[in-house]
């Protein structure tokens, strides 16, 4: 017996090549105007973000006399790059900038590995009243800074190293710990403790095993951390200006206050030349780390 097979029901159907959506003129401009809000939106946050920059740039090229006479968003009538050079010797920048790095660098190491391990015993060791010693450094975070200055002033008096860089650094210290043992703690708490578990098994100790897995596994954690810090401390005025002591200790921000002259008069140009001179140097530094940044971000938003 034979069977006849029916070409329109044998007959291959092969896919039809994709065909790219096309809009009709009226279709595309009702898209249009739904995106004009958000194209409105990004040239405001643009605008609000690039004009203080652009301001700032264009008053430190200005004389007083042009400052003091002319919009300020006017360009200047005369470019004075000398003021950069006025900036950095008027204001001791050398000094006040050396200053900044020797108070933060050994604040950041103190925070970053003080933090680090405290994090990393709230949540990967079981002990009892661990969730009370969270809630310790967490009430930290909610403690005026200006509460305990008067108390700190008289204690580093007391012991005859209030001119020096310690207290500053014991201080930045102190008021860094909080916030960091929160955040190492939630960025620990995303790491299985199996992989812990697993290495005291092996026979590392619990030394070992945060400085061979722990610390490594947070790096970009730790980048962040650190980063956040340092913007905290590096833009700090009252404790510099309180604790600082001697001239010779002046921090960056503090350092600015020179630009005030006699009777309170300000050498605009100048100021916003040294201005100028720090902002864009942090801005720089977040730029190159900013990708470091979003992991460590990321990294503490999700639970493993």
């Amino acid at each position: 017996m034979t069977t006849t097979l029916d070409p329109e029901t044998t007959a291959v159907h092969t896919p039809r090549a994709f065909e790219p959506h096309t809009r009709t003129p009226g279709q595309a401009f009702l898209h249009g105007l739904r995106r004009i809000p958000t194209w409105i939106t990004i040239a405001f946050l643009l605008i609000v973000t690039v004009y203080p920059l652009f301001w700032m740039v264009i008053n430190s090229l200005k004389s007083n006399a042009d400052f003091l006479s002319n919009p300020s968003y006017a360009f200047p009538q005369e470019w004075h790059w000398e003021n950069y050079v006025i900036a950095w010797e008027t204001g001791n920048l050398a000094t006040t900038i050396s200053n900044s790095l020797i108070v933060t660098i050994p604040s950041l190491v103190l925070i970053v590995l003080l933090g680090t391990a405290a994090g990393y015993a709230l949540e990967i060791l079981v002990f009892k009243g661990r969730g009370l010693i969270l809630l310790v450094f967490l009430a930290g975070i909610m403690i005026p800074g200006q509460m305990i200055v008067l108390p700190l002033f008289n204690a580093f008096f007391k012991l005859g190293i209030n001119n020096s860089y310690l207290p500053m650094i014991l201080i930045y210290t102190a008021a860094g710990l909080p916030l960091t043992v929160f955040m190492m703690a939630t960025y620990f708490r995303a790491i299985p403790r199996e992989i812990f578990e697993a290495a005291t098994i092996d026979g590392a100790s619990m030394t070992r095993s945060f400085f061979a897995i722990g610390f490594p596994m947070m790096r970009n954690a730790v980048i962040t951390v650190a980063i956040v810090q340092f913007f905290l401390i590096w833009n700090d005025l009252l404790i510099a200006l309180i604790f600082g002591g001697k001239r010779s200790l002046n921090t960056i921000q503090v350092g600015l206050l020179n630009f005030s002259g006699e009777y309170g008069a300000i050498n605009y140009g100048p100021l916003f030349a040294a201005i100028c001179i720090t902002t864009f140097g942090i801005l720089i530094l977040y730029l190159f780390l900013n990708q470091r940044i979003m992991k460590g971000l990321a990294a503490g938003a999700v639970k493993g």
